[in-house]
């Protein structure tokens, strides 16, 4: 090796390595808020709002059944004010019972719809997730190997100016005898 590498900071790399381990940290922790969202809003859409639509089906059933048992009796007891005020009411509760078995239907599909829009995301952000802790950490592994590589090339002591690096003649050699 005729001429060394000259190496001037080894800072820099250092530098790098450390601003790689600040955006691992930073990017995982987006990654994993990401995928716990992701699990909070399959949560809601498939149990919580489900749920809800299931008890407000319920309710709204429960008052369809009413209104239509009033407007049974207010036929029977032969007011045409009261019978059209119920018809009115059962008319209502009827529309409102539609509309929460729609909604339960779009929840259905949506919980559905869900699943299979986010499950490639989900892989992807998972895949990247695992390349950050296992890749990227090997990679900050060998930066370390490199800094002290290079910390340990930088220590060594230059050699004089004007000397090769080819190993000296022996004073005896070249002499032409043996030595005495």
């Amino acid at each position: 090796m005729a001429e060394r590498a000259h190496v001037t900071s080894h800072e820099a790399i250092a530098a790098f390595r450390a601003d790689l381990i600040v955006f691992l940290t930073r990017a995982r922790a987006v990654l994993e808020e990401v995928s716990d969202e992701v699990v909070r809003t399959r949560f809601w859409v498939q149990n919580d709002q489900r749920r809800a639509w299931e008890r407000e089906a319920r309710i709204r059933y429960r008052k369809l059944e009413e209104a239509r048992a009033e407007l049974f009796s207010a036929k029977l007891s032969q007011f045409q004010e009261a019978t059209d005020l119920r018809l009115m009411t059962m008319q209502r509760a009827e529309r409102a019972n539609r509309e929460a078995e729609a909604k339960m239907g779009v929840l259905k599909k949506w919980g559905r719809e869900l699943e299979n829009r986010t499950d490639p995301l989900v892989k992807q952000v998972t895949q990247f997730h695992s390349f950050l802790s296992t890749d990227m950490g090997r990679a900050t592994a060998e930066l370390d190997r490199v800094i002290t590589a290079l910390e340990a090339y930088a220590s060594t002591a230059k050699p004089p100016a004007g000397t090769t690096s080819a190993p000296a003649a022996s004073p005896s050699a070249g002499q032409g005898g043996t030595p005495s």
